[in-house]
């Protein structure tokens, strides 16, 4: 796996301590977005999607270390929007390895080139470029011509200048099985330290809805690619095997929302990172007061098709710890490609789906507003960080 010996062996020592304690719940990695400003606007993002006013905010130094120092995760993985616009990003990247964290800073290349120098390499330190598939698939993807062969550039120049880099990847429904394993063959030999993949999830703000992934054509699509890589183990994926098995459906997990915690400039949000349902001013708070049992698949309507990887990636290393021998099993054979399928979770039950977005757009933009008055009369402004 794409996995380095000395960042598995910290994180697997912090699992089991987790899981020797008998605490239910707990971060495995923090997921930042420090904004939501973006100089691409993808078909599957809804990130972007929000007023000039939110999209000028960002989180500061002080408030992105307050968010690792509270839910104390041993992985930070910064996206957004792009984090390169972030004027405070190499302070931040730095603040993070200080304190002993793997970081892992998304970006779309396009400004990787300029940026840089700005950083340097360290073992702890990891470049994820937003590649969904070959030039055709993931230009299309991002809407913009030329994105693949710039972050194709990218991956080189961050290569050789001695930067750990990965890829990650996000399918569609109309990904190839071919045309996947063969993108991945020449991700591996551009020399990657990584690969990430996950399915689309057509959360409510995706300006595309139609081409996303259901749980069944996932698990087909991912047994595809993954039986043309000797059941994955022919790319170097950053991600665990358990994880794998879950995408090709030899495991069916319920998710786990609280592993992959998520801070914005709304707050911390509840219950996940593709849903917005609510925002925490602590991450005390936002453990102690989402109603977890109220999501996931099976529970809630917006949940139906998701088998994303913030969601599940916890649920499959949870599972690792619990069950080793296990994972041991499928590590060494490969993922099961061929037979029958594990007994999927019914939906008869789950709550129907609930639309909150634009309360809490109106309740963010009244608080900017009113900072700005209160600021216009004491004569003072906060600095926006960004370019």
């Amino acid at each position: 796996m794409g996995i380095p010996l000395h960042q598995a062996a910290r994180i697997g020592t912090y699992l089991l301590r987790q899981h020797l304690s008998g605490r239910e719940r707990y971060p495995l990695v923090l997921m930042l977005e420090p904004l939501f400003r973006c100089n691409l606007a993808c078909a599957g993002c809804g990130k972007i999607d929000y007023p000039a006013e939110i999209l000028d905010q960002r989180l500061s130094y002080d408030d992105c270390m307050a968010a690792i120092d509270e839910c104390g995760a041993p992985v930070v993985s910064i996206a957004g929007g792009e984090p390169l616009l972030h004027r405070e990003m190499p302070q931040i990247v730095k603040g993070y390895l200080e304190r002993k964290k793997f970081v892992i800073l998304c970006t779309n290349a396009l400004l990787l080139a300029k940026k840089i120098d700005d950083y340097r390499p360290h073992p702890s330190f990891t470049w994820s470029i937003h590649l969904d598939g070959n030039r055709a698939m993931h230009d299309k993807s991002v809407c913009q011509k030329g994105t693949y062969d710039k972050a194709v550039e990218a991956i080189k120049l961050a290569k050789s200048k001695g930067f750990r880099v990965s890829i990650n990847c996000t399918l569609f429904n109309d990904a190839d099985p071919a045309e996947v394993a063969s993108f991945l063959d020449d991700m591996t030999a551009l020399g990657l330290d990584g690969i990430t993949v996950s399915p689309g999830y057509a959360y409510e703000r995706a300006p595309d809805q139609q081409h996303f992934l259901n749980r069944n054509k996932t698990k087909e699509l991912f047994r595809g690619i993954l039986a043309r890589g000797r059941g994955g183990k022919a790319w170097a994926f950053s991600q665990s095997i358990n994880f794998l098995n879950f995408l090709a459906g030899n495991e069916s997990y319920q998710c786990t929302p609280w592993g992959n915690p998520t801070r914005t400039v709304f707050g911390w949000q509840k219950p996940c990172y593709l849903l917005g349902e609510g925002y925490a001013k602590t991450f005390r708070e936002l453990m102690d007061t989402t109603e977890w049992d109220k999501y996931g698949v099976g529970k809630y309507e917006k949940c139906a098709d998701c088998m994303v990887h913030c969601g599940f990636e916890a649920s499959a290393v949870k599972d690792m710890v619990r069950r080793p021998l296990r994972a041991a099993t499928v590590a060494l054979r490969g993922v099961r490609t061929q037979g029958a399928m594990a007994k999927d979770i019914p939906l008869e039950g789950q709550r129907r789906a609930e639309f909150v977005f634009s309360d809490h757009v109106g309740r963010k933009l009244t608080e900017i507003r009113a900072g700005k008055n209160g600021a216009a009369k004491s004569g003072t402004q906060r600095p926006v960080a960004a370019e």
